[in-house]
């Protein structure tokens, strides 16, 4: 079993700055890739980015690509996600997400854990 925290979320003026986390517990965390995903109010949950096992494959969506990093420490059970160049439309709940195969992947039934999200809101 694995547990997921995030945490690093808040309120942030448009072209600000956050850096998220997720600390993950448990036997599995290093057996596989790692996801950020999304959710604003009235809308489906969206891909972020995600980065595999090892750390050495990243992918990222189109709406935040040269935006966002996706970084890991396996070392510290840790993920993070840095986002830069904040917009309004980037406002969400942020969640962390694992899976036990070691490929990233984009769609939310690919990932086994996730965690209970944190608050990302960007003011105009």
């Amino acid at each position: 079993q694995v547990q997921l925290v995030e945490s690093g979320g808040g309120l942030v003026q448009a072209g600000g700055s956050l850096r998220l986390s997720c600390a993950a517990s448990g036997r599995a965390f290093s057996s596989g890739a790692m996801g950020w995903f999304r959710q604003a109010p009235g809308k489906e949950r969206e891909f972020v980015a995600a980065i595999s096992k090892s750390g050495g494959t990243t992918t990222y969506a189109d709406s935040v690509k040269g935006r966002f990093t996706i970084s890991r420490d396996n070392a510290e059970n840790t993920v993070y996600l840095q986002m830069s160049s904040l917009k309004p439309e980037d406002t969400a709940v942020y969640y962390c997400a694992a899976r036990k195969m070691v490929v990233a992947r984009t769609e939310p039934t690919d990932y086994d854990w996730w965690g209970q999200g944190t608050q990302v809101t960007v003011s105009s």
